[in-house]
């Protein structure tokens, strides 16, 4: 079969010849209908020559959907023909935090190892091998082919949301700072769960901006230093409850940290390199900062009942296998609207 794999340090992915997995005790193969490209692909494509434990190569891709083709030995609980998205992070499902549905947070060193990041072959293939059902979620009415950047894209905009509605509701107002894929899903989620909180988006790109507004944000801003005073006008002088950065760079955590109010809290979940200044006034007292990764299996199961009930939608393009690298390139260049998706079969 065909697979998009990263084959070497600070160098583009390549379509190779691969053999089809086949499925060993409790594993199921998967045939891909949608991979997700994310901006965490590029990331691990820049990185030098022994930056992380793993080696090259691999097949890339972490947000995944498709149908069960041929389930493993003792394998249960899915047909062949379901319909289905496949959890990200895939963690020992032992200690504590993983018997919990926590696999984002595993325990064990080392893990959790997401196929397509962590150095095992992930879904930019025609078939893909997940080592357990239980990262199997039924997509119900879903097409894999636009579900597939659910599983990181919608689970992890969602986690970062969920962990603060508690804070949310009339009068309130949450910033989303970055209106790429990430932001975009964020914007819904928080209309979905927090619908009388207002939404700001903030981004460096107008036509982001105009998307984001379409997809459900009551106002937008363009980044810099007049978008932390606009924000301050709609809070009345006292910040936003919730701002979320889904870029991570000097300049947007240095405008999250004035954006925030006294017990808000900032959330960081764009893996930008930059650091935040933290001191006794900065961000604002009591402020929590966080920088959540992922989300757990209950939440993708919310996740897909969400968008089965139409609240929320991702944006996707649709490339085929031979058209990856495009793909990408464009990812870097800013030129995908919401989320490329790779489609084998297509």
């Amino acid at each position: 079969m065909k697979a998009f794999q990263f084959v070497e340090w600070q160098r583009p992915g390549e379509v190779r010849d691969v053999p089809v997995p086949e499925p060993g005790p409790g594993e199921v193969l998967v045939k891909v209908g949608g991979a997700g490209a994310c901006h965490s692909d590029l990331h691990l494509l820049e990185l030098p020559a022994g930056s992380r434990s793993f080696a090259p190569p691999f097949t890339l891709g972490h947000e995944n959907a498709g149908w069960v083709e041929r389930l493993g030995p003792g394998a249960t609980g899915f047909e062949p023909g379901d319909a289905v998205i496949v959890y990200g992070p895939w963690g020992c499902g032992l200690c504590m935090n993983c018997r919990q549905g926590m696999e984002n947070y595993c325990q064990v060193p080392g893990l959790p190892s997401p196929g397509g990041l962590g150095g095992t072959d992930g879904g930019m293939a025609e078939f893909l091998l997940v080592p357990s059902t239980r990262y199997l979620i039924p997509l119900g009415d879903l097409d894999p082919r636009e579900a597939a950047p659910l599983t990181d894209a919608g689970l992890t905009s969602y986690h970062a949301v969920k962990r603060s509605v508690h804070l949310l509701g009339p009068g309130s107002t949450a910033v989303v700072i970055g209106a790429g894929g990430l932001g975009q899903m964020a914007i819904q989620v928080l209309k979905a769960l927090a619908g009388a909180t207002t939404v700001v988006a903030v981004d460096v790109s107008a036509d982001r901006l105009q998307v984001a507004e379409d997809v459900g944000a009551d106002e937008t801003l363009i980044s810099g230093d007049h978008a932390v005073t606009a924000i301050r006008a709609i809070t009345g002088g006292l910040g936003a409850e919730l701002v979320l950065d889904l870029v991570g760079v000097t300049s947007t955590l240095t405008m999250a940290a004035q954006m925030a109010r006294v017990l808000g809290h900032l959330t960081i979940v764009g893996v930008g390199t930059a650091s935040l200044p933290v001191s006794f006034g900065s961000p604002p007292y009591e402020c929590a900062v966080a920088s959540p990764f992922w989300g757990t299996i209950p939440e993708l199961i919310e996740v897909i009942a969400l968008a089965n009930s139409g609240k929320i939608r991702m944006l996707v393009e649709h490339f085929g296998l031979d058209d990856a690298a495009d793909a990408y390139q464009m990812l870097h260049d800013g030129r995908i609207r919401g989320r490329a998706v790779i489609t084998p079969h297509d």
